[in-house]
């Protein structure tokens, strides 16, 4: 029996990797003989340069760059040689991990570090870039990132390190690019649908998770408002409505109006980059899992992906996750769910034994292959 093993992290648990190794090790407890394939996987979140560069004939560079407040970190990125392509993400330089809890303020957080880390890979030869947009401190629109790279923005308060506040662009007029910049091919992987504006736009509704009051929320919405209407005065096209614009405080924006950048949902970049569907095609079954199991999941997220994969290729699929809704739909994709959640326990405590209970659910699940497979 040959099977595939293609989870996401659990958040603030185990990343993909030591989810795939618990799994397989509590398979191997029953199935002694069984082949088993591991390949970590990532959406678009956090993970993604890890799941991409997990692969053989990738290294990890590190650059100088700037934090979502303005301060100097190192900060990291995949580089596959052979191909010339980083692999990035921008949780890195501008993601919620770099701040404390009494530091979250999306009024003054910049990706200007992203533009930075971009502007490395760049000089360093790449002839692709790909930055997962998961995790962000950030809802400036990618302007933080636009300014490291050379864009001028006119009627802003000047800053340390060209820094702004992002209300500063509710009275924005002109946007002037840099002369000589010269970016290669990016690729935004995202796992979320958002435009820019709006109800389900990037700041009413990811705004109050970073910090932003009612009140900063509304300046927050003109800011970005007028940052597209001007981007669309001045260059002649508008990515304001197209999914994923909103993704990482409107970055999704920022990357198509600066950068000129593709959109792509995170599961299908990951995946192509690790050859999961060839690897698939030679599985007998397929397991993957993520830490919630729910209507979001449907959305892009990688249990869904590997779920709808498997389907197409017609093998079957389980999840082992932390937990799991009771959504009829979102289990009919699948053969078997089995959660870590236990009654009675604290989620804490049950993240805390997220490993142990991994391996016990995959030898629960072994012991089913010899008399349902």
């Amino acid at each position: 029996m040959k099977i595939l093993i293609a989870p996401d992290k659990f958040k603030g648990t185990l990343n993909a990797r030591e989810v795939a190794q618990n799994i397989a090790q509590g398979l191997f407890d029953v199935l002694p003989d069984a082949r088993i394939e591991m390949v970590p996987m990532a959406d678009g979140g956090e993970g993604t340069a890890e799941a991409i560069c997990d692969a053989p004939g990738c290294s990890w560079l590190e650059c100088k760059a700037h934090d979502p407040l303005g301060r100097e970190i190192d900060a990291r990125y995949g580089w596959i040689d052979q191909e010339k392509l980083a692999v990035m993400e921008m949780s890195e330089a501008a993601g919620v991990r770099r701040l404390s809890e009494s530091e979250h303020d999306p009024i003054r957080a910049s990706t200007f570090g992203v533009g930075e880390m971009i502007l490395h890979a760049s000089k360093r030869g790449a002839k692709q870039i790909i930055i997962g947009l998961g995790g962000s401190a950030t809802n400036d629109g990618g302007v933080g990132m636009a300014r490291a790279l050379g864009y001028r923005f006119d009627c802003e308060k000047e800053h340390e390190q060209g820094r702004q506040s992002v209300i500063d662009l509710v009275n924005l007029t002109r946007i002037q690019k840099p002369e000589d910049l010269e970016l290669p091919k990016i690729v935004a992987a995202v796992d979320v649908k958002n435009p820019l504006l709006g109800e389900n736009g990037a700041t009413q509704v990811f705004g109050p998770q970073k910090g932003a009051s009612k009140d900063d929320i509304d300046y927050l919405e003109r800011a970005l408002a007028k940052l597209a209407d001007v981007v669309a005065n001045e260059f002649g096209f508008d990515y304001r409505g197209q999914s994923g614009a909103g993704a990482a405080g409107g970055l999704g924006f920022g990357l198509l109006s600066f950068c000129r950048a593709i959109i792509q949902p995170g599961f299908e970049v990951v995946a192509e980059a690790v050859s999961l569907e060839a690897k698939m095609k030679d599985a007998d079954l397929v397991i993957t899992g993520e830490g919630t199991l729910d209507r979001q999941t449907l959305e892009g997220k990688t249990p869904a992906g590997v779920a709808r994969l498997a389907r197409k290729l017609e093998k079957p699929v389980f999840a082992i996750v932390g937990r799991a809704s009771e959504d009829r739909e979102l289990r009919e994709f699948f053969e078997g769910i089995y959660q870590n959640a236990r009654p009675g326990m604290s989620q804490q405590e049950n993240m805390k034994r997220a490993a142990e209970f991994l391996r016990e659910n995959a030898r629960e699940l072994a012991e089913t292959f010899g008399v349902g497979l």
